[in-house]
C-alpha cells in the first residue's frame, strides 16, 4: 500500500484529493492546522504541524513514497502577501527538503491556472502560452502577489525534479467556504438577470483530484499540467446552472461601465474589509469580462485525466450544496 503525505486536506481541492487517494488504496497522512468537516471521519493519519516546519515534515513523511502539496491560500488582507509567500514558497521549500531527506522521489505541487496564459475559444492557452502578469493582474496588489508566489512555488518544484499541476475553475463537493462554487450558488438562489461577457475553463473536482494522483504516479519530472476540461462563456455556464436549479437563465450582458464603477467602489470597500469585498477587485472584475480559455490537452493525453460533462458536474455540485444546507 503506497503511503502519501498530503497538505491542504481541509480545503476544497485537497478534500477531494484525500478521498481519491483513499479510494486508490493509499495510506494517507494529512498535515493540517486544525481539522474541519473536510477530514471528519476519514481513515487518515492527521498531523497537526506547520508545513514550514522541516523537522516535523521529516517525521510526518516516515514511510511515505510520495508528497502532494495542495495547501494554498488567496489572502487579500493586510499581511496577505507575506502569508501567501510563506505557504506557497517557504513551505514548498521545507517540504522539498524533508522529502529529499526521506528519499522520496515523487513530489507534486498544486499551483493555479493564474500562472498559465490564456486565449480565445478558437486558440486557448496552454502550459507554454506566455502571460504578461502586470498587464493582467496589475502592478501591485493581492492578485499579483498570489501570482508571484505561485510561480515561485512552481520554479522551485521543477528545479527539484517535482511535478506541477495547475487547476483552473474547479466545481464540486467540499467547497465549504464556498469559493468557485459561489457563482453557481448565487445563480441557484435567485434569478440573475445579467451575465459577465467573458469565459473560463472549468473542471470537475473529481477529475481535478484524479489529475493530482495521476501526476504523482506518472507525471513527467519538471513538467506542469493544466487541469481544465471545458471552456464555457459565463453566459452559457450561468444558463446551465439556472436550468439545473429551476431558475430563469440570465438575459443581459453586464455593461462595461458598470464593471468599471464596481471596481472603483470595490477599491474603497476593500479598505474596510479586504476579505469580504475581494470579489470587487478591479482585476477580478476585469477577468470576468475577458475570454480566458485554456486547454488541458496535456493532462488528458499524458495523465489520462477524465472529463466529466459540465451538466453532470453542475448537478453534482448543486446536490452537495443542498445536502449540506447551502441551498
Amino acid at each position: 500500500m503506497p503511503r502519501t503525505l498530503l497538505t491542504g486536506a481541509t480545503g476544497f481541492v485537497g478534500a477531494n484529493v484525500a478521498r481519491h487517494l483513499l479510494a486508490a488504496g493509499h495510506d494517507v497522512v494529512c498535515v493540517v492546522r486544525k481539522p474541519n468537516l473536510c477530514v471528519e471521519g476519514l481513515p487518515v493519519q492527521l498531523v497537526s504541524a506547520s508545513v514550514s516546519d522541516e523537522e516535523a515534515m521529516v517525521r510526518a513523511m516516515e514511510g511515505c513514497t510520495g508528497v502532494l502539496h495542495v495547501a494554498g491560500i488567496f489572502d487579500p488582507g493586510p499581511g496577505g502577501a507575506e502569508a501567501m509567500w510563506s505557504l506557497h514558497v517557504t513551505a514548498t521549500q521545507s517540504l522539498l527538503r524533508a522529502a529529499r531527506r526521506q528519499g522520496i522521489a515523487r513530489f507534486v505541487t498544486c499551483s493555479s491556472s493564474v500562472t498559465v496564459g490564456f486565449g480565445p475559444l478558437d486558440a486557448p492557452g496552454d502550459e507554454d502560452t506566455p502571460l504578461d502578469a502586470e498587464r493582467i493582474y496589475g502592478r501591485s496588489g493581492s492578485l499579483l502577489s498570489y501570482y508571484r508566489s505561485k510561480l515561485e512555488s512552481e520554479r522551485i518544484t521543477v528545479e527539484a525534479g517535482g511535478v506541477v499541476v495547475n487547476p483552473d475553475f474547479v466545481l464540486g463537493a467540499w467547497d465549504v467556504k464556498p469559493t468557485s462554487g459561489q457563482l453557481l450558488l448565487s445563480t441557484a438562489r435567485r434569478w440573475a438577470p445579467a451575465f459577465p461577457t467573458g469565459g473560463k475553463c472549468f473542471v470537475d473536482a473529481d477529475d481535478c483530484a484524479a489529475g493530482h494522483i495521476a501526476a504523482l504516479e506518472r507525471g513527467v519530472a519538471g513538467r506542469r499540467y493544466l487541469l481544465g476540461n471545458w471552456n464555457l462563456s459565463y453566459r452559457d455556464f450561468m444558463t446551465m446552472c439556472a436550468r439545473a436549479a429551476g431558475r430563469r437563465p440570465p438575459l443581459f450582458p453586464i455593461p462595461k461601465p458598470l464593471i468599471l464603477a464596481a471596481g472603483v467602489a470595490g477599491a474603497q470597500l476593500q479598505r474596510v474589509d479586504a476579505h469580504r469585498f475581494a470579489g470587487l477587485d478591479a482585476s477580478v472584475l476585469s477577468a470576468m469580462m475577458q475570454e480566458r480559455y485554456r486547454s488541458g490537452r496535456r493532462s488528458w493525453e499524458e495523465l489520462g485525466v477524465p472529463r466529466t460533462s459540465m451538466e453532470v458536474t453542475v448537478e453534482k455540485t448543486l446536490r452537495w450544496f443542498r445536502d449540506h444546507g447551502y441551498l
